[in-house]
C-alpha cells in the first residue's frame, strides 16, 4: 500500500518536473473573497491564479477627465459635408422648379429633358459651393477662436458665425458686409439658444421656484 501509493506520488511527481512543476496550490487565504461561481473549475494544470481574472472596477472606453464631445476641429468635416450635401440637394430641387417652370411651353420631348436636367445640375453645384464655402469658412472661424481664446462656449460660435457673414458677403461692400454679418450673428444666436434650450428653461424654472 506505501509502495503503490509512494509509486503514484513518483509517478505525479514526474510528470510534473517533465511539464514544468507541479500543480499551484492556493491557500483559503489568497482564495477568499473571489467570487467564482458560474464559472467551471480551472485546471490545475493552468498556472493562473484566479485572482487576476476578477475585474473590481468598471471600464470606460473614455478615460477619466476625457472630454466626452467632439472639438469644432473633428466636427469641421461633418459640417463642411453635410452642408455640401445639403446644398446639392436644394440647389437640385430648385433647378427642377426654375426648370418646369421656364420649359412649361414645351412638349415634353428629349430637349425639354435636356435643359431641365443641365438647370438641376447648375443650380444644385451653385448651391453646394455656396453652402460648402460658408460651412468651411464657419469652421476656420471656429477653429482659430477657439485656440485664441483657449475655451469653448457659445462665444465662439456666434463670433464665427458673425465673421463668416460679415467675410462671405464682403464683396458687395460695407453695407453687404454689415447685412452679412447680422445674419450670421441671428443664424448662430438661434443655434445656441437652441443648443442650450434645455439648461434655459431649466434655470428659468429654478427661478421661477426660488
Amino acid at each position: 500500500m506505501d509502495n503503490n501509493s509512494q509509486g503514484s506520488g513518483g509517478f505525479k511527481g514526474g510528470l510534473g518536473s517533465i511539464f514544468g512543476g507541479g500543480a499551484p496550490e492556493y491557500s483559503n487565504t489568497e482564495l477568499a473573497g473571489v467570487p467564482l461561481t458560474g464559472m467551471s473549475p480551472l485546471s490545475p494544470y493552468l498556472n493562473v491564479d484566479p485572482r487576476y481574472l476578477v475585474q473590481d472596477t468598471d471600464e470606460f472606453i473614455l478615460p477619466t477627465g476625457a472630454n466626452k464631445t467632439r472639438g469644432r476641429f473633428e466636427l469641421a468635416f461633418f459640417t463642411i459635408g453635410g452642408s455640401c450635401m445639403t446644398g446639392a440637394a436644394l440647389g437640385a430641387i430648385n433647378g427642377l422648379r426654375m426648370g418646369l417652370k421656364e420649359t412649361r411651353d414645351m412638349t415634353w420631348s428629349k430637349p425639354r429633358n435636356v435643359q431641365i436636367l443641365n438647370m438641376v445640375t447648375r443650380q444644385g453645384g451653385s448651391w453646394a459651393n455656396s453652402l460648402g464655402s460658408v460651412a468651411l469658412l464657419y469652421s476656420v472661424f471656429g477653429v482659430a477662436i477657439e485656440k485664441a481664446r483657449g475655451a469653448e462656449d457659445d462665444i465662439n460660435t456666434m463670433a464665427a458665425g458673425t465673421l463668416t457673414g460679415m467675410l462671405f458677403k464682403s464683396a458687395s461692400g460695407l453695407k453687404g458686409a454689415a447685412r452679412g454679418g447680422l445674419l450670421g450673428l441671428a443664424l448662430s444666436g438661434a443655434y445656441a439658444v437652441y443648443n442650450n434650450w434645455d439648461h434655459l428653461t431649466g434655470s428659468s424654472s429654478s427661478s421661477r421656484l426660488y
